[in-house]
Protein backbone atom coordinates (compact mmCIF):
# COMPACT_ATOMS: atom_id res chain seq x y z
CA UNK A 1 0.00 0.00 0.00
CA UNK A 2 2.71 2.32 0.64
CA UNK A 3 4.58 1.34 -2.09
CA UNK A 4 1.23 2.25 -4.45
CA UNK A 5 1.06 5.40 -2.61
CA UNK A 6 4.65 6.71 -2.97
CA UNK A 7 4.43 6.01 -6.62
CA UNK A 8 1.15 7.78 -7.05
CA UNK A 9 3.11 10.92 -5.24
CA UNK A 10 6.03 10.85 -7.38
CA UNK A 11 4.09 10.84 -10.28
CA UNK A 12 2.10 13.71 -9.46
CA UNK A 13 5.24 15.40 -8.05
CA UNK A 14 7.62 15.21 -11.14
CA UNK A 15 10.32 16.55 -11.65
CA UNK A 16 9.39 18.92 -14.51
CA UNK A 17 6.54 19.99 -12.17
CA UNK A 18 8.74 20.68 -8.73
CA UNK A 19 11.21 22.69 -11.11
CA UNK A 20 8.29 25.06 -12.15
CA UNK A 21 8.61 26.42 -8.79
CA UNK A 22 12.26 27.91 -9.35
CA UNK A 23 10.82 30.04 -12.27
CA UNK A 24 8.59 32.31 -9.54
CA UNK A 25 11.65 34.19 -8.71
CA UNK A 26 11.28 35.54 -12.23
CA UNK A 27 8.05 37.02 -11.23
CA UNK A 28 8.42 39.12 -8.23
CA UNK A 29 5.81 40.82 -6.96
CA UNK A 30 6.59 44.73 -6.24
CA UNK A 31 4.48 48.06 -5.17
CA UNK A 32 4.07 49.01 -8.42
CA UNK A 33 1.69 46.84 -10.59
CA UNK A 34 -1.87 48.50 -11.54
CA UNK A 35 -4.22 45.35 -11.18
CA UNK A 36 -3.06 43.60 -8.07
CA UNK A 37 -5.53 40.57 -6.73
CA UNK A 38 -5.06 37.54 -4.08
CA UNK A 39 -6.57 34.26 -4.13
CA UNK A 40 -6.81 31.26 -1.42
CA UNK A 41 -7.32 27.33 -1.67
CA UNK A 42 -9.83 26.63 0.54
CA UNK A 43 -9.07 23.12 0.69
CA UNK A 44 -5.00 23.36 1.48
CA UNK A 45 -4.90 27.15 2.78
CA UNK A 46 -2.47 27.95 0.00
CA UNK A 47 -2.24 32.07 -0.87
CA UNK A 48 -1.46 34.25 -3.59
CA UNK A 49 -0.82 38.10 -4.16
CA UNK A 50 -0.40 38.85 -7.84
CA UNK A 51 0.00 42.31 -9.84
CA UNK A 52 -0.50 42.32 -13.27
CA UNK A 53 0.40 45.60 -16.18
CA UNK A 54 -1.53 46.12 -19.20
CA UNK A 55 -0.23 47.61 -22.50
CA UNK A 56 -2.44 50.46 -24.42
CA UNK A 57 -4.52 47.46 -26.01
CA UNK A 58 -5.02 46.29 -22.63
CA UNK A 59 -3.07 43.17 -23.02
CA UNK A 60 -1.00 41.68 -20.05
CA UNK A 61 2.41 43.23 -20.16
CA UNK A 62 3.97 42.02 -17.06
CA UNK A 63 3.19 40.05 -14.02
CA UNK A 64 4.80 39.29 -10.56
CA UNK A 65 3.54 37.32 -7.84
CA UNK A 66 3.88 36.23 -4.72
CA UNK A 67 3.02 32.37 -3.87
CA UNK A 68 2.51 30.52 -0.51
CA UNK A 69 1.30 26.99 -1.90
CA UNK A 70 2.32 23.49 -2.15
CA UNK A 71 4.19 22.23 -5.16
CA UNK A 72 1.12 21.95 -7.47
CA UNK A 73 -0.51 25.64 -6.46
CA UNK A 74 3.58 26.90 -7.28
CA UNK A 75 3.49 25.15 -11.00
CA UNK A 76 0.17 26.14 -11.66
CA UNK A 77 1.32 29.87 -10.87
CA UNK A 78 4.42 29.37 -12.88
CA UNK A 79 2.90 28.52 -16.02
CA UNK A 80 0.04 31.02 -15.53
CA UNK A 81 2.78 33.42 -15.58
CA UNK A 82 5.06 32.12 -17.89
CA UNK A 83 2.25 32.13 -20.48
CA UNK A 84 0.51 35.14 -19.63
CA UNK A 85 2.48 37.89 -21.24
CA UNK A 86 0.47 39.32 -24.60
CA UNK A 87 -2.59 37.76 -23.91
CA UNK A 88 -6.19 39.86 -23.04
CA UNK A 89 -8.38 38.97 -19.82
CA UNK A 90 -10.91 37.38 -21.47
CA UNK A 91 -8.28 34.90 -22.63
CA UNK A 92 -7.28 34.41 -19.25
CA UNK A 93 -10.83 34.23 -17.83
CA UNK A 94 -11.54 31.53 -20.58
CA UNK A 95 -8.16 28.83 -19.88
CA UNK A 96 -9.39 29.37 -15.94
CA UNK A 97 -12.79 28.46 -16.66
CA UNK A 98 -11.29 25.88 -19.08
CA UNK A 99 -8.69 24.26 -16.66
CA UNK A 100 -12.19 24.08 -14.12
CA UNK A 101 -13.78 21.98 -15.97
CA UNK A 102 -11.32 19.94 -16.83
CA UNK A 103 -10.50 19.17 -13.41
CA UNK A 104 -14.43 18.06 -13.48
CA UNK A 105 -14.41 15.82 -16.02
CA UNK A 106 -15.92 17.94 -18.60
CA UNK A 107 -13.24 19.06 -21.30
CA UNK A 108 -9.81 19.49 -22.47
CA UNK A 109 -6.32 21.24 -20.73
CA UNK A 110 -6.88 23.92 -22.18
CA UNK A 111 -4.20 25.57 -24.87
CA UNK A 112 -1.97 26.99 -22.39
CA UNK A 113 2.61 26.55 -22.80
CA UNK A 114 3.43 24.26 -20.30
CA UNK A 115 0.02 23.25 -18.91
CA UNK A 116 0.33 19.75 -19.46
CA UNK A 117 2.66 19.46 -16.33
CA UNK A 118 -0.58 19.60 -14.24
CA UNK A 119 -2.03 16.61 -15.99
CA UNK A 120 -1.58 14.44 -13.47
CA UNK A 121 -2.73 16.52 -10.51
CA UNK A 122 -6.31 15.65 -12.32
CA UNK A 123 -6.74 12.27 -10.32
CA UNK A 124 -5.53 14.14 -6.96
CA UNK A 125 -9.17 16.59 -5.69
CA UNK A 126 -7.68 17.91 -2.81
CA UNK A 127 -5.21 19.13 -5.04
CA UNK A 128 -7.45 20.91 -7.68
CA UNK A 129 -7.99 24.06 -5.02
CA UNK A 130 -4.40 24.87 -5.72
CA UNK A 131 -4.19 24.54 -9.16
CA UNK A 132 -7.20 26.97 -9.70
CA UNK A 133 -6.22 29.42 -6.89
CA UNK A 134 -3.36 31.35 -8.88
CA UNK A 135 -5.79 31.16 -11.71
CA UNK A 136 -9.21 32.00 -10.00
CA UNK A 137 -6.64 35.41 -8.37
CA UNK A 138 -5.70 36.13 -11.86
CA UNK A 139 -9.17 36.19 -13.43
CA UNK A 140 -10.44 38.57 -9.92
CA UNK A 141 -7.47 40.80 -10.47
CA UNK A 142 -8.04 41.24 -14.49
CA UNK A 143 -11.47 41.94 -14.02
CA UNK A 144 -10.29 45.44 -12.34
CA UNK A 145 -9.24 46.61 -15.77
CA UNK A 146 -12.38 45.87 -17.28
CA UNK A 147 -14.51 47.91 -14.48
CA UNK A 148 -11.77 50.62 -14.84
CA UNK A 149 -12.72 51.44 -17.95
Amino acid sequence: MTGSAGARADKLYSPSLLALAAALADYPLTDGFALTGEGRSRTCGSTIALGFDADGEGRIAGIGMQVAACAIGQGSAAILAGGIAGRRPDEVAAAAAALEAWLSGEGDLPDWPGIEALAPARDHPGRHGALLMPWKAAEAALLQAGSSG
